[in-house]
């Protein structure tokens, strides 16, 4: 059933993700193209142009339909809208190669229904957190932290801005990835996140649609570890091997993994580029005395002693090298945030460092989230917020380096990285700066050398069937 699309201005915003509408002041979508784009009188359609949305006589149906559907949502002032209708789609000719770009994900409003989404399938990831009888026990836990944790959301803006710091590296990125490795163009960037939308599904519905037959997996979490990569990995084996039963065409693209990338020199110079920024606040005389604490997210020890997760060696070498290129300046420590639980994990804990240096007189701190690409909650919650007026109550002046985000270096690490992967797997040369074919530290072939190593302690059977799916595919 029809419906009509009043705009403020001549071009249209639905034409960016319906495909087939012109540019016009009154267009007639249907209801199932845009089911999640239904909303009361004036609306902020994501990052495009606002509108008037109007429906016809069947306004009644039309919303209940809409509102029948789980993933659909409503406001009058704003409106979440699924990644995979906001990408551009491909252009007529040659389809894109794909990079889909994953990571945890985080809400992107704080909505109690999204973020509740959230956290039910952060709690349901036994490759995350394994709890007896899980099934049961996870939205139980997610029901009873969904108020506390939207409250968070609510103090850094209403929502995660993991989403739209992706979307913006990954159009950036792929822009310059044309540019140095055109034997594969063009490419596109697909979001993936583990708990939140859009999902590794929705990212693999969209590449079906754009006719993607090549794909790099692309990470992005510097520093590998089972619960973070692993997961996301695991997670799109499973959902390539539900397409591949049922005959889908998305079953048979072509993947590599880039699976981790801690030490990459360009990575290493954004991480020192955002350092050198805070400590030029500081007087030239106590400039290179301030103590530089790298906080990465803790794992429980379970995991790091128990199975031999490779997480905290790869951050001390990411801590390691950026340290190298600062001539190690100053005093550091690695330190761990996020614990949740009695249960023992990494240590010290970032908070636990702050009083502990506040004891032993120090007076101003510099903190660098070592593990992260871009804000989230993780920095901009619990860093800028409890962790700063907890560094106020002990007397320590704190200051944060900021995200990586938009820094051009680490734009131009995220392409360097990505066209050395394509050049070492298509055995073509590349245009990055004194590259040989095939030179690349960490990704020489479909997957590194490390992905194929499991770790000595692992149970989880899903890993060894996902190591061989994709060592098999590079062989």
């Amino acid at each position: 059933m029809p419906f009509d699309a009043f705009l403020l201005d001549e071009r249209s915003p639905f034409d960016s993700f319906t495909n087939h509408l012109h540019f016009s002041s009154t267009c007639h979508i249907n209801i199932f193209d845009l089911y999640h784009f239904v909303a009361f009188d004036i609306v902020l359609l994501g990052e495009f142009r606002p509108g008037i949305m109007i429906a016809n006589s069947s306004r009644s149906a039309l919303l209940g339909a809409a509102r029948a559907r789980p993933a659909a949502t409503l406001s009058k002032t704003k409106l979440s809208i699924p990644a995979r209708t906001l990408a551009t789609p491909a252009k007529s000719g040659k389809p894109p190669t794909g990079v889909l770009l994953m990571n945890m994900g985080g809400p992107s409003t704080s909505t109690t229904e999204e973020v509740g989404d959230f956290l039910s399938r952060l709690f349901h990831d036994r490759e995350l957190i394994q709890l007896p009888f899980q099934s049961r026990l996870a939205p139980l836990i997610a029901r009873r932290r969904t108020p506390k944790i939207v409250n968070q959301y609510e103090k850094i803006g209403g929502g995660s801005p993991i989403l739209r710091w992706t979307r913006t590296q990954g159009k950036a990125m792929t822009e310059l990835l044309d540019q140095l490795h055109p034997e594969t163009a063009p490419h596109k960037a697909y979001v993936a996140f583990r708990y939140a939308r859009p999902l590794t599904e929705e990212a693999l519905d969209e590449m079906a649609e754009d006719g993607v037959t090549r794909a790099v997996g692309f990470t992005q979490y510097p520093q590998y570890s089972c619960s973070t990569t692993g997961s996301n990995l695991n997670e799109l084996y499973r959902e390539i091997q539900r397409r591949k039963e049922r005959g889908a065409p998305e079953g048979n693209i072509s993947w590599s993994l880039i699976d981790r990338w801690p030490t990459h020199p360009l990575l290493v110079e954004a991480f020192y580029n955002r350092i050198q920024a805070v400590l030029q606040t500081y007087p030239e005389d106590i400039r290179n005395t301030v103590p530089i604490m790298f906080s990465a997210h803790s794992l429980p020890m379970q995991i790091v002693s128990g199975r031999g997760d490779p997480y905290p060696a790869e951050v001390a070498a990411t801590v390691a090298a950026v340290m190298s290129r600062m001539n190690w300046s100053n005093p550091y420590r690695v330190t761990w945030q996020s614990q949740v639980g009695p249960a023992a994990w990494l240590g010290p804990q970032t908070s636990d460092t702050i009083k502990g240096w506040a004891k032993q007189g120090h007076k101003d701190v510099i903190a660098v989230p070592i593990a992260f690409t871009s804000d989230h909650i993780e920095t901009l919650y619990e860093v800028d917020i409890e962790l700063q007026e907890e560094a106020e109550e002990h007397g320590i002046t704190l200051k944060r380096a900021e995200s990586l985000n938009d820094e051009p270096t680490f734009i131009r690490a995220m392409a360097e990285i990505c066209a050395s992967h394509l050049s070492a797997v298509e055995g073509t040369p590349s245009k990055v700066a004194g590259e040989k074919v095939g030179n690349d530290v960490w990704n020489q072939g479909y997957t590194s050398k490390q992905m194929l190593l499991r770790c000595p302690g692992c149970v989880n059977p899903v890993c060894g069937e996902q190591k061989k799916f994709f060592g098999r595919v590079s062989q």
